[in-house]
């Protein structure tokens, strides 16, 4: 690929990014417009939005990557992607919304009437947090590298910088505007290369005579503990992101909210057949790149390597620009995510403080970006997805449909959760890939589990714990449409 190509692409995204993020700044007046824009997204808007901020790195670079790879066993990754949302739709994204909360642990406070329990939620946020910007940043890394020629470092630390104006400049109102953006940008970086490459291979007839290469790597597949592991923390893990559930925040009222979430059902469904057809165009055509340990490059090397000359430049081009805008838009969501939580815990909840989190949600995880190494995009997320799902999810899925919990039972599920899978996480990649068992590579199906019993356990046994208030808000939860939270 030409490294002027790659320049360009991302200068642009770079500038259309930060103008329509400044348009936003024009209306953003309120602190409910940084932090919930007012409450007033439109259900397209909102799932266009929520589109550009879920379909991270991992899903723009990892999935492809992961299917060169490993073949039928990495479609869970998009499977349980997108089936999260469906239980986001059927347990979740209803009560959330009629909580009138901003912030999750706005939410966990209001419903078990402890301030305990937003703190150690807040912690849990805004690790899940930065754990999730780290791989956005790894995959801006490795498109600068292979597409420029520029040092990795560049490549997040552009993305850092666009997303902090964006962000600053107009709270989520703003961001609103960037993310829908950028996730129909992201569809056609992904749909026109890969349309193009399949009718082009079609015409010329390299599809009947290239061999099919059934698996380039001789890994062995996933036995069915990895897989059920995985979907586990897809499933649960979409639950408790604290940038994705925020959004839901931003919608008028309950019903908005779930007819976001069904419109997000379809957009993904689509989206996601067109990492899939990268990644088995790849195994048929391009299987070098994975031995070469290029995978998670796939999809910005096929348009390049298989049509080659200034069509190719010109599809290369559309896709780096989709990638950044992939790495944009979710770190964008979850800055504003952590940024919220941030500031109304320790900044005094007001626009400047908001400002002033949106750069420390930000430069933070910068910094663990530039000091490691990138794994595997798809891999990496679907750790935080286990992290996820062994902490907030547990406490979101008890404290909106079950009235025993308490805020000790809360506590110590949190930190069961937290401690089990962020410790599996770090002697994983202490021993490293090769030398981590299947259980501590994925940990989903015993810390998901051990979460809940420890949340319920507990719970029962400090009944006396529970909230005055239980009746009232669970009530709320689960009858439109009075705020529980006092809105700021």
């Amino acid at each position: 690929m030409n490294p002027a190509v790659g320049v360009v692409a991302l200068v642009v995204v770079s500038l259309a990014t930060a103008a329509i993020g400044f348009y936003g700044l024009r209306i953003s007046r309120t602190t409910g417009d940084f932090y919930v824009a007012s409450r007033t997204v439109r259900p397209w808007w909102n799932a266009s939005a929520i589109g550009g901020e879920y379909l991270s790195a991992a899903s723009f670079l990892g999935v492809a990557g992961l299917i060169l790879l490993s073949g039928t066993d990495a479609l869970w990754f998009p499977v349980g992607y997108t089936a999260g949302y469906l239980m986001l739709l059927l347990f979740v994204a209803a009560p959330l919304r009629r909580s009138g909360a901003y912030t999750i642990p706005d939410f966990t406070e209001a419903r078990l009437d402890s301030r305990a329990v937003r703190r150690v939620t807040s912690v849990v946020v805004v690790v899940v947090g930065w754990l999730y910007i780290v791989p956005q940043l790894h995959g801006a890394a490795l498109t600068i590298r292979i597409t420029t020629g520029l040092p990795a470092w560049v490549g997040s630390v552009a993305v850092v910088v666009v997303v902090c104006l964006t962000v600053v400049a107009g709270g989520m109102r703003s961001i609103t505007f960037v993310q829908a953006f950028q996730f129909w940008l992201k569809l056609t970086a992904l749909a026109v290369p890969v349309l193009f490459i399949v009718f082009t291979l079609a015409g010329d007839g390299s599809a009947a005579v290239a061999p099919a290469v059934v698996n380039p790597t001789g890994l062995a597949p996933a036995g069915p503990y990895q897989n059920i592991s995985l979907l586990v923390a897809l499933l649960f893990g979409t639950l408790g992101l604290p940038h994705v559930l925020v959004r839901f925040y931003t919608n008028p009222d309950g019903h908005s909210a779930r007819r976001t979430t069904l419109i997000v059902l379809g957009l993904l469904s689509v989206f996601y057949l067109f990492p899939t057809a990268y990644g088995l165009v790849g195994r048929m055509f391009a299987p070098e790149l994975a031995r070469s340990g290029q995978a998670d490059a796939v999809v910005l090397l096929l348009p390049g390597q298989l049509i080659g000359g200034t069509a190719g430049d010109l599809l290369s081009a559309l896709v780096v620009a989709g990638a950044f805008a992939a790495f944009l838009s979710t770190t964008s969501g979850l800055v504003v995510s952590l940024a919220g939580v941030i500031s109304q815990d320790v900044l005094g909840g007001s626009v400047r403080g908001f400002r002033l989190a949106a750069v420390v949600s930000a430069v933070v995880p910068l910094g663990f970006a530039v000091m490691t190494d990138s794994l595997a995009l798809a891999g990496s997320v679907g750790l935080v997805f286990a992290f996820t799902a062994s902490t907030v999810c547990p406490v979101l899925l008890l404290g909106i449909w079950w009235r025993g919990l308490t805020d000790a039972g809360a506590i110590a599920g949190m930190v069961t959760g937290g401690v089990l899978c962020g410790g599996a996480m770090v002697w994983g990649t202490v021993l490293g890939a090769s030398g981590t068992p299947f259980w501590l590579a994925q940990p989903a199906a015993w810390t998901v589990p051990a979460a809940f019993a420890v949340m319920v356990l507990v719970s029962r046994g400090t009944k006396h714990r529970i909230p005055r208030t239980m009746s009232r808000v669970m009530t709320r939860l689960h009858t439109p449409e009075r705020p529980l939270v006092t809105e700021r």
